[in-house]
């Protein structure tokens, strides 16, 4: 998966995501060349969903089956 920004530059590159003693640990690149091994923590994922409303939630999900 990959993340781009304003200017479709590509900012990250994910490899994998997996649990890691009660957090989730997400490997990839940063700017195609540095490695990162970044942990969420239960904390910041719930922080993350406060973000959510049911308009952002209804398009992520309709966002799955764009082209």
């Amino acid at each position: 998966m990959k993340l781009f920004g304003q200017d479709n530059s590509e900012l990250i590159e994910i490899h994998s995501l997996e649990p890691d003693h009660g957090k989730l640990l997400i490997k990839g690149k940063v700017f195609g060349s540095m490695p990162i091994a970044a942990k969420l923590t239960p904390a910041e994922a719930r922080k993350a969903l406060k973000l959510l409303n049911l308009k952002l939630a209804m398009f992520l999900l309709t966002l799955l089956f764009r082209k």
